[in-house]
């Protein structure tokens, strides 16, 4: 008898042999050993996969970011998120800079967050979902014998805060999920705020129930009798609220009354040390997000970052001192600033390593740990004395090949169809690696109130160094960074606008005498994906393919088929499908209902959990389009959601996006 692995290899090789014959792959193609995709993947469309293609592009599927998650409360040590062993990012002891990570986290999804009991750190807390579904539970670590502990219903959607500053409560949202498919969803949706102790499950205490579900970052008083929440309404409107611990009572603390009726977006909630002042992120008198100090007994308003031109994106004020770290989006680049909370001075920019600041955790008065990612490192943690100056590199490079030589990012811009700017960035192959004009890959960002930032470009650079595609990122109107007016300029009926721009970056990439106008293809993520569809049917002829990943398909039923606690915010921004006038605008822009224009092959790619973007819509634009002829390639994960987060699953999808771009961006 034949071993079993050798009865797999004839199967997988006839069905290889099969395929090659059914869609025109050379005899020598279909000699060749083939990679058989898990089970848990759906692969419709897609040609068979070489080991020889996954062997080249192995090294690239394998960067492995590190992220400071937290410090230990009393030694040196911090908690970092990290994919090692296993095929999911997850949570790992590091003792020392430059030591051995510990992994400490050890589940077949990914764990990103969590947070150190804060009196002797004897155990963690944090929260993951199962399957991609974002129904996300809260879990408790003994870290002596690892034992885990379930701390909430898993009936409910759950969120961690943070700790109390007496360290005996942690604060937590809850929201009851909806699973009817459909118009018929509940209507009336509240996110329910509770205090945990987390040393005894038993101990949840509802605070109060609050409309809506858009409400977030909350955030203790000194004195751990109030709480700051934030009420998001939309991406240019949010309010800040005050709730009584004790009684669940709130009120609104901004914006004030006589703002009423305006839209002021507020962000970054935290109070000063001494409870007397927060200091809050917001566009109320500015194009971008400043950071400013309010008086809670006067509510006069400072402006701290008032020589800042572009947005305050984060802040983490020190518990320890006056300090308050602050991340600001310059142009796409994420650089550090500091400033005194007390004063109001911006204090000395310290000098880091080259690339983009995520994740601020300070230690203490004068300890910060950041991660730092550029386009030569996928990212690594440093700590930073701000008072000495000393940086210390964390954690350590592992990557297998030489990501030195990568090649850095720039922005560039372009007109638009109303004479606007709009602006992108532009990453080329090496310099004389390759002759001839080059394709392009056009990557369109998610959100649509999203950004492509500068930053690591992980997988993407087997496209950009070894295959010599450029990849361009543009930053739509709508986009994030850019100031309150541009971020609205896509709203309700203007959706179709942002897809001009994409028009008009075609229009420059022509221009351009390194570039081929001839070989573009054009993918993107969630609204991402729905850019690929929607430049598919408008511009059809001036691409070869695209590819969409878990992207809307119909606004109509993705608005009426999205998790409820999303809903009424995702109608803000791309209208209330009830209103007639919307539902039929909506109805006439959706790309399922242009399908008939999409005439270059589509790649949709898809997480059967995913809350965000349901399933539905990659099934409808896939059997439409193929309808219409057009080839489509389908690949579906039954245990992933929005996006894919497992290993195998990410290769395989990786595998297939070079196969793609190399059948049809390529040739």
């Amino acid at each position: 008898m034949k071993p079993v692995t050798s009865l797999l290899r004839i199967g997988v090789l006839a069905a290889a042999l099969a395929a090659a014959y059914a869609g025109g792959i050379t005899h020598a193609a279909a000699q060749e050993a083939i990679v058989q995709p898990n089970a848990n993947l759906t692969v419709e469309g897609i040609p068979p996969i070489t080991e020889s293609l996954a062997r080249r592009v192995a090294l690239y599927n394998d960067f492995r970011p590190r992220s400071v998650v937290d410090w230990h409360p009393t030694k040196r040590e911090m908690l970092v998120a990290v994919r090692t062993k296993g095929p999911t990012v997850q949570l790992h002891m590091l003792r020392a800079p430059g030591g051995e990570l510990e992994q400490i986290t050890d589940f077949p999804d990914p764990v990103r967050g969590g947070l150190f009991e804060p009196k002797d750190g004897g155990f963690i807390v944090f929260e993951k979902d199962e399957g991609g579904s974002e129904a996300s539970q809260i879990y408790r670590m003994d870290l002596d014998t690892r034992k885990v502990t379930l701390l909430t219903d898993p009936k409910e959607k759950h969120g961690l805060g943070k700790w109390n500053h007496a360290g005996t409560h942690v604060v937590m949202s809850s929201t009851q999920l909806d699973k009817t498919a459909g118009p018929e969803r509940r209507r009336e949706v509240t996110t329910d705020v509770s205090v945990l102790d987390p040393r005894n499950p038993e101990s949840i205490r509802k605070v109060v129930s609050l409309p809506g579900g858009g409400w977030g970052d909350f955030n203790w008083s000194p004195d751990d009798k109030t709480l700051l929440a934030m009420n998001y309404k939309s991406a240019n409107e949010t309010q800040v609220w005050l709730i009584d611990v004790a009684t669940g009572e709130r009120k609104q603390l901004l914006p004030t009354a006589e703002r009423a009726g305006q839209q002021i977006a507020y962000k970054n909630l935290e109070f000063s040390r001494d409870g007397k002042s927060i200091f809050v992120t917001t566009d109320a008198d500015d194009e971008f997000q400043q950071l400013v100090k309010v008086d809670l007994a006067t509510m006069k308003q400072t402006v701290l970052s008032k020589n800042i031109r572009w947005d305050v994106a984060y802040i983490e004020p020190s518990e320890h001192s006056d300090t308050i770290a602050a991340i600001v989006n310059n142009d796409g680049l994420m650089e550090l600033h500091l400033f005194d909370g007390a004063t109001g001075r911006a204090l000395k920019r310290p000098k880091l390593p080259k690339g983009a600041v995520k994740g601020l955790e300070w230690r203490n008065a004068d300890e910060l740990a950041v991660n730092i990612s550029s386009s030569q490192s996928p990212g690594e943690v440093y700590s930073l004395n701000i008072k000495t100056g000393k940086i210390e590199q964390w954690t350590r490079p592992q990557a297998e090949i030489d990501t030195s030589k990568f090649s850095d990012t720039q922005v560039v811009r372009w007109k638009s169809f109303d004479q606007r700017t709009i602006s992108g960035l532009l990453t080329k192959p090496p310099a004389g690696k390759f002759k001839g004009k080059r394709p392009v890959m056009i990557l369109a960002h998610g959100g649509p109130e999203g950004q492509s930032t500068i930053g690591f470009h992980g997988r993407y650079n087997y496209l950009i160094n070894e295959l010599g595609i450029v990849l361009i990122e543009p930053n739509v109107r709508g986009s994030t960074g850019y100031g309150k007016t541009f971020l609205k300029l896509d709203n309700g009926f203007l959706r179709e606008d942002s897809v001009k721009d994409v028009g008009a970056l075609l229009d420059w990439i022509a221009r351009q005498p390194d570039l081929d106008a001839k070989r573009v293809m054009i993918m993107g993520g969630s609204y991402g994906g729905y850019m690929s569809l929607a430049v598919s049917t408008h511009y059809s002829d001036r691409i070869v393919g695209a590819i969409d990943v878990v992207g809307i398909s119909n606004f109509i039923t993705f608005l009426e088929r999205t998790e409820s606690y999303r809903r009424d915010l995702r109608r803000v921004e791309y209208g209330d499908e009830r209103d007639p006038k919307m539902h039929e605008f909506l109805t006439r822009i959706s790309p399922l209902n242009n399908a008939e224009k999409i005439k270059k092959p589509l790649l949709v790619v898809q997480g059967k959990n995913d809350p965000r973007v349901p399933l539905f819509e990659a099934e409808q634009i896939v059997a439409r389009v193929r309808k219409v002829g057009t080839p489509v390639w389908y690949l579906m994960a039954d245990n992933e959601g929005h996006g894919f987060q497992r290993k195998p699953n990410a290769d395989y999808y990786f595998y297939s996006v070079v196969r793609f771009a190399e059948e049809y961006l390529l040739k």
